[in-house]
């Protein structure tokens, strides 16, 4: 869901697939938004995945984050925030949105699993746990806003999208520390999100959740309510709260009722007019497969878990076909595969690894300049290496996360015997 640069002001300007300039969060296009034409020197399917080894995972996770560090981090003298992109283009603030930054932080939470040398990553977690909190934005309608109020910036819209992501990395580094004040700050993003919910019956197919924070809003996106969906199944998991379980199969239960376009395939968001918008993303697949397996692990509904393979079977089809994957932003595919991993976990299948691995090989040979360590794509985020492309925050972390991730799935430890 790729969105255009903020003007904050109350309803944002959406631009399909602009992500240089795209800051506060995963984005909604609009329903005319063109299909990625790029079709250079690597628009086609990842290589056939070649067997790399966990430590070569872990070298090129390690090299990734330096590179994220050394060029994007503005260091603990500027608050421990980042730059949207390098070089800082013309439109860009002082320091990243939320949604970039939301990424580092889960960049940081997948270092810790890194074998042998993850602790050493511990500190920085924290720290950028610390900085998220400083977009956060109180009063009668509080939430994590698009980019840092004062006295720090000139605050933003609260996309419900970006604090659902937030509170799913919160959880994570609960589960990685044990750290309860993040358990507690993730619950405390349910009510936020829940403002989302559309109860206007009137609408086609009523329900579903609101964008942003703002009357000036007229659709229902995928993306919000099934991410919202996963958030609140994940929280049952932890603390048998019956309430996070309606709130999970609710949501979960409108986006594959109204936005499910085939198998693993949904449609990116219903308009209050009743227009829908076709656009298909690799993340809004891996939302759905990971909501249904934390219902499965809750509930021990195996409905929920035929479901996922269900879904992520036919996104497989899809998405492996000719240059899809490349093409998709690569944080989307950064999701999509950790979600894939959490189904395999519960119901091992090795074409979820195989696909991620020879996604991540491919763009670590296409797209880094070896240079810099950094990685550059097209204005979508995803497709061919642009050598003219500014280095992002937002990308630099997607595959961070993406390499940390095979390297700790790969281990020798993690493999079943």
């Amino acid at each position: 869901m790729l969105r255009s640069l903020l003007t904050r002001a109350t309803a944002p300007a959406v631009c399909a697939g602009l992500l240089w300039t795209a800051a506060p969060a995963h984005a909604v296009v609009p329903a005319a938004a063109p299909a990625h034409a790029t079709t250079l020197a690597h628009s086609a399917s990842p290589a056939p995945a070649r067997p790399v080894a966990s430590s070569v995972w872990a070298d090129r996770a390690t090299s990734t984050y330096r590179a994220l560090q050394g060029h994007l981090y503005q260091g603990t003298d500027a608050h421990g925030l980042y730059l949207e992109h390098t070089p800082r283009q013309a439109a860009d603030p002082e320091h990243s949105y939320l949604w970039p930054l939301r990424e580092a932080a889960q960049a940081a939470v997948d270092m810790q699993e890194l074998p042998k040398t993850g602790a050493s990553y511990r500190r920085d977690a924290t720290e950028r746990f610390d900085t998220v909190e400083l977009y956060h934005s109180s009063g009668p309608r509080p939430g994590y806003a698009s980019y840092l109020p004062a006295p720090l910036g000139t605050g933003g819209d609260i996309y419900y999208d970006d604090n659902a992501v937030v509170a799913l990395s919160q959880l994570d580094q609960y589960e990685a520390t044990g750290d309860r004040r993040l358990l507690e700050r993730a619950e405390q993003v349910v009510p936020v999100v829940a403002r989302a919910w559309d109860d206007d019956a009137t609408k086609p197919c009523p329900g579903g959740m609101d964008w942003y924070d703002s009357p000036g809003n007229n659709i229902r996106a995928t993306n919000v309510t099934a991410l919202s969906a996963q958030l609140a199944a994940r929280l049952y998991e932890h603390t048998r709260d019956r309430t996070y379980l309606a709130k999970a199969e609710q949501w979960y239960g409108w986006v594959y009722s109204c936005m499910r376009k085939a198998p693993g395939l949904y449609v990116n968001d219903r308009g209050d007019d009743g227009t829908t918008n076709e656009t298909l993303w690799t993340y809004n697949s891996g939302a759905m497969i990971g909501t249904a397996v934390a219902l499965y692990r809750g509930t021990g509904d195996t409905g929920y878990l035929d479901k996922a393979v269900e879904d992520a079977r036919g996104s497989l089809a899809y998405w492996s076909e000719g240059s899809r994957l490349h093409d998709q932003p690569a944080v989307f595919n950064a999701f999509y595969f950790k979600d894939l991993l959490d189904l395999d976990a519960v119901r091992p299948d090795p074409a979820y690894l195989k696909v991620m691995s020879g996604y991540a090989d491919s763009t670590y040979r296409s797209n880094r300049d070896a240079s810099t360590g950094l990685f550059r794509f097209q204005p979508s985020g995803g497709g061919d290496f642009d050598p003219e492309a500014p280095a992002a925050t937002l990308n630099q972390s997607a595959m961070v996360q993406i390499f940390a991730t095979l390297a700790d799935a790969t281990h020798e430890h993690r493999r079943p015997s």
